[in-house]
């Protein structure tokens, strides 16, 4: 908790500063009343003050009651501006801090915790701020001044006092032992709940052609149940603490006056007023002095539920990340070139490389396409290059220079990266396809046009309601797969990259499209390079070089005739989709 309230600045703590000097005011303001209504008693026993006397104390008691109301609120408003830029500030720092994970660190924590993290815990911090600027600093300084006001009335009072401040602090400690563990089970449950729902909202097309509504109706109601039993639990050993309190306050009052009653009766004509006037005094203060301890216990326990949320955002912001960012900014004599020299890979805690001594070199202009079996890696050799992961073993160098150096940035500039599974971002076709910064500026009009040519989704786009401007939903789910393998090709060509990376990008794509999409690409990016990874041998027959998977191995390359005479495995692979007649022609 504390290393998150390390995001205040400057002016934060002078703000804190003005609410202590505030709340010190406002305590002043209201354990003065108790003075003036002593004064008040006075004079009404013993018939020595005048009514104006008795008119002049009871408006300074209420001037004293308005400047505490004025205090209070200011020290409201600063509170709450304090919770609400801190939480503003850690709402930032989680996004950012996510965004320069890289899959590893991404693969530690789930989509609907991460969203947790981000909304109900950083909330749970914003309250407790809030509340405990005011309460926390408020109830010690109100606690303290109080018993040293009443220190000196009368031991009985002071112990009957004592002891009600233990009856309460007893209750309260009790119910936080049982209620503390419940508040980590309650986060994680939040976590499911948010998970399942994301689950059930992305695959909804499924559960409804499976008819698995009922079974997902269970799976949430399992979840949501046990959440909602786990907060009513807490609630009720919360709910116990008021009927505790009130019990505590009327027990108080009743006591001071019960032994009031005794002192008043034993004593002498002139310290009857003044037992009497103290009397009254003290069972203002007395008051004070319980709803300070309730104060601070109200805080001690919503601080537990913060400290639990506050240990799952530093597990976030205290993630290291293992891509470290080098220093070079990427402009180099070379242009295009890609080289694995001697690369192997293995995923963290895994047992076995996922790829194994990989070595090649492809020019610029060049195409180098990566076929196999499903699981050979294919698409994890390719990650390798943008850095989604570094190399266990050997080096990748783009231009020359180990992919390591560069920044992330100036890497990133070189690359056009077309993902497996296309990627569409709230917002207009305008905006999907010049998403992102290649450094070079955005691309005009002319260009956008070109790249969506190029990418053969000019057709569908000319059609659409409002051309280039036309909507795309969240997650591109008002067009089709296909359409949005388009789009994406179509973005990744805007940016007129050095090096395109295609991870089995044309899969959603019928035969005739992906031939002229190639054709049209192959002319479009002559001088740039091109890494492509495949399941159809159509797509790839036409590559400079091919490399053949199996198990993580190269167990070929060269071209598509050369892997036919010499690689079984490419040629079983080829046989499975095309004709022998097909194959010799091609």
């Amino acid at each position: 908790m504390i290393k998150l309230l390390k995001s205040f600045n400057i002016k934060d703590y002078l703000i804190i500063v003005v609410c202590i000097a505030l709340m010190v005011a406002q305590v002043y303001l209201d354990l003065k009343i108790p003075d003036y209504m002593s004064k008040i008693t006075q004079y009404v026993q013993t018939g020595s003050g005048t009514m104006n006397q008795i008119l002049e104390q009871g408006g300074y008691m209420l001037l004293c009651s308005l400047g505490s109301l004025v205090t209070a609120v200011i020290i409201g408003y600063f509170a709450s501006l304090l919770a609400a830029s801190l939480s503003l500030k850690l709402r930032s720092r989680i996004f950012n801090k996510v965004e320069s994970f890289g899959m590893e660190e991404i693969k530690k924590f789930s989509t609907s915790s991460l969203i947790t993290r981000t909304t109900n815990d950083v909330t749970q911090i914003e309250m407790t701020v809030a509340m405990g600027l005011q309460m926390m600093i408020k109830a010690p300084i109100m606690a303290i001044w109080a018993v040293s006001k009443i220190l000196n009335k009368s031991i009985e009072w002071s112990l009957l006092t004592a002891g009600g401040v233990v009856v309460l602090l007893t209750t309260i400690i009790i119910l936080m032992i049982i209620v503390l563990p419940r508040f980590a089970k309650v986060q994680k449950l939040i976590d499911k709940v948010n998970g399942v729902t994301g689950e059930n909202l992305n695959g909804i097309r499924v559960i409804h052609a499976f008819n698995a509504e009922n079974y997902q109706e269970e799976r949430f109601e399992k979840i949501n149940n046990e959440l909602t039993k786990t907060q009513l639990f807490n609630q009720r050993m919360f709910s116990i603490l008021n009927p505790v309190m009130m019990l505590v306050n009327h027990s108080l009052t009743l006591g001071i006056y019960f032994i009031g009653a005794f002192l008043i009766s034993s004593a002498g004509l002139m310290s009857k007023f003044t037992l009497f006037s103290d009397m009254v005094v003290f069972s203002s203060y007395g008051m004070q002095v319980i709803m300070s301890f309730l104060m601070l216990a109200m805080i001690f326990m919503m601080i537990p539920r913060a400290q639990i949320s506050a240990k799952r955002i530093n597990e976030v912001l205290d993630e290291d990340n293992k891509v470290k960012d080098g220093t070079f900014d990427g402009k180099t004599k070379e242009k295009g070139t890609v080289e694995f020299k001697n690369v192997s890979f293995r995923y963290p805690d895994a047992d076995e490389d996922v790829i194994s001594n990989i070595s090649f070199k492809v020019g610029q202009g060049e195409t180098i396409a990566f076929i196999g079996s499903t699981g050979s890696g294919k698409s994890t050799l390719i990650n390798l290059v943008p850095r989604f992961y570094d190399v266990t073993e050997g080096e990748i160098l783009v231009d020359g220079v180990n992919v390591k150096e560069y920044t992330q940035e100036a890497l990133h500039n070189k690359i056009g990266y077309i993902p497996q599974k296309a990627v569409m971002f709230t917002g207009s076709v305008k905006d999907n396809v010049t998403y992102g910064d290649n450094g070079k500026g955005k691309p005009s009009k002319k260009k956008i046009e070109e790249a969506i040519k190029v990418a053969q989704a000019y057709d569908f786009v000319s059609k659409m309601e409002n051309d280039l401007d036309s909507h795309i939903a969240r997650g591109g789910t008002n067009v089709s797969g296909g359409q949005k393998q388009r789009l994406a090709i179509a973005r990744a060509i805007a940016r007129d990259p050095e090096i395109y990376i295609f991870d089995d990008s044309f899969s959603a794509l019928d035969y005739k499209t992906d031939a002229t999409l190639r054709k049209e690409l192959k002319k479009y990016t002559k001088d740039a390079t091109s890494l492509i990874v495949a399941q159809r041998i159509g797509t790839i027959i036409k590559a400079d070089k091919i490399v053949v998977l199996d198990k993580g191995k190269c167990v070929g390359i060269g071209t598509h005739k050369e892997l036919l005479k010499n690689c079984e495995v490419y040629k079983e692979i080829a046989l499975s989709q095309l004709s022998k007649e097909e194959l010799e022609n091609a």
